[in-house]
């Protein structure tokens, strides 16, 4: 397939001249054009749900969630993961984000690495992707070897895979079920081919799709509360412990002080304070209901 065939690599009407407008203009067209970006992922939330199940599966059977991309994508794979042991309190293993070129391809641009077939297989060999995973390849073109041959392999241990791209003839969606090709079509890019622009935008929300939703179907969210947060800094620390005040209705003293005596645990802390019962009690009851409050408190309170 030609190169320019791709919706990625066309150029767009909307933009034409953009080099003789006003900023105002200039913005104002970007700005139109970004707004196309969630009605585009709107369509494709049936695929983003299927996905999601897998993810659910690799998490529920001790598995895990691997991005991998290059370039803008791969910088977004590695952000999305790169937030979830602070939001969600799991280790940083259990989300990754592998990027064609390693970590020094974060802050620079690395030529060549997306076309290296090896080196997709040999970074998926690199964190013992097996079986119970889900590896996710993100590219907007849709056509990097690198994350191609990394879905092959994958494919070959029986690792569960899903693909995300703009182009609908993306050679990536060859090696993926139907069931897992994410297709968002963004249109083309303001700037020809600058695929960090909306193809970006829109890796960027469905990747919080996948790893939010993924997060709470395995009890990582209470209500809508971040209840598993790392309190690594102050203003995490007072968000903690404004939470348990709002969960549990009492004062901000005494969520403070069962904030610490729970060695800093808003899970064990608000159990502690609704039931009335010292951290090792709550500890225990978190346990036998597999760290769920609902049925803690269902079968106590």
């Amino acid at each position: 397939m030609e190169h320019n065939s791709f919706t990625t690599e066309q150029r767009n009407i909307i933009s034409n001249k953009i080099d003789t407008k006003s900023i105002f203009d200039i913005i104002e067209i970007i700005n139109s054009e970004d707004k196309k970006v969630p009605l585009a992922v709107e369509k494709c939330l049936d695929k983003i749900a299927n996905v999601i199940s897998l993810v659910v599966d690799s998490f529920e059977n001790d598995g895990r969630l691997i991005y991998i991309g290059a370039g803008t994508s791969g910088r977004l794979g590695v952000l999305d993961a790169s937030e979830c042991p602070p939001t969600f309190g799991v280790s940083k293993d259990m989300v990754q984000g592998i990027i064609a070129g390693g970590d020094y391809a974060l802050r620079n641009s690395v030529e060549g690495v997306e076309d290296d077939r090896e080196a997709g297989i040999k970074s998926c060999k690199k964190i013992n992707l097996n079986n119970k995973d889900t590896l996710i390849g993100i590219t907007a073109n849709g056509g990097a070897p690198f994350v191609v041959e990394a879905l092959r392999y994958a494919n070959s241990i029986n690792c569960k895979t899903a693909a995300i791209s703009s182009n609908q003839n993306a050679k990536i969606f060859d090696v993926v079920d139907p069931n897992y090709r994410i297709h968002a079509d963004v249109g083309p890019e303001i700037i020809t081919g600058s695929t960090r622009m909306k193809s970006g935008t829109a890796q960027k929300l469905i990747l919080n799709m996948i790893t939010t939703t993924a997060m709470i179907k395995i009890g990582k969210v209470y209500n809508n509360w971040m209840i598993d947060l790392n309190p690594v800094n102050s203003k995490l620390i007072n968000r903690s412990i404004n939470m348990i005040c709002d969960i549990t209705h009492c004062s901000k003293e005494e969520a403070k002080t069962t904030f610490y005596d729970s060695k800093m645990n808003v899970r064990a802390s608000v159990i502690m304070i609704l039931l009335n019962i010292n951290l090792e009690e709550a500890q225990e009851l978190l346990e036998k209901n597999k760290g769920n409050i609902n049925d803690v408190l269902d079968n106590n309170y």
